[in-house]
């Protein structure tokens, strides 16, 4: 039987938000699991972000408007205030699937970062992944879901404006405490057309390589940087 008493934090870091946060609201508010509270951090929206929150606020957790450093900063001012065993990240113009509530659902092991799927792009994405495939671009930060432990000892580097949570991705595989757990989910319509699909964390970029050494090893290391020389003409790669 599974358990539902665990309790799942949903993180919403918004600015400006306002023509997709309600839908992305509703998608949270429409799911069977029922131990989901959510957690808003917004960086002092100039729309109707605000009214918006405060319109839902019998149903929000916790959340504040006040400025902050970036996206990251407001992710590590959020960890602070959930109440939850797991936590979950969700972008404010993406929409949680109903097979949010299967994974949570599954969330056994205090010591798994679990992970399943997306849709996006007109697809299911990205499946089970290898070592090496973390080392290359990791599970979209949408579908992962992480033991509040985590961020007792893990935070978001501010030096990474839009790669952190890969960097942060990386560290963990290095962290012997935790380990990947993939279910064959998906979780939410992840809106690619946010920053980090337009522009290149260069900072992230130029630590990426070390970060794999020290975190997953030589032998994939080695393979990343070969693959690295081989797309030279791919600042992603």
């Amino acid at each position: 039987m599974s358990d539902q008493s665990q309790k799942v934090s949903v993180i919403i870091v918004t600015f400006n938000a306002a023509k997709d946060l309600q839908k992305c609201l509703d998608s949270i508010y429409s799911q069977t699991y029922p131990a989901i509270e959510i957690v808003i951090i917004d960086g002092k929206s100039t729309d109707r972000t605000v009214e918006i929150i405060q319109h839902n606020q019998s149903k929000i957790h916790f959340w504040v408007s006040e400025p902050d450093k970036g996206i990251y900063d407001a992710m590590n001012k959020a960890v602070k205030h959930i109440s939850g065993d797991w936590a979950y990240f969700l972008g404010s113009d993406d929409e949680l699937l109903p097979s949010f509530s299967d994974m949570c659902r599954e969330l056994t092991d205090p010591t798994a970062i679990y992970y399943a799927n997306v849709f996006a792009e007109g697809a299911k994405r990205n499946g089970e992944l290898t070592m090496y495939q973390f080392a290359k671009t990791g599970p979209y930060h949408q579908a992962i879901i992480y033991p509040k432990s985590v961020f007792n000892k893990h935070l978001f580097n501010l030096k990474f404006r839009i790669s952190a949570d890969f960097a942060l991705n990386l560290e963990l595989c290095g962290d012997k405490k935790y380990h990947w757990v993939y279910k064959d989910h998906t979780l939410a319509y992840f809106n690619h057309e946010g920053i980090s699909g337009v522009q290149i964390d260069k900072p992230f970029q130029k630590a990426r390589s070390r970060l794999v050494f020290k975190n997953l090893g030589a032998k994939i290391w080695l393979r990343h940087r070969i693959y690295k020389l081989k797309h030279l003409d791919n600042p992603r790669a």
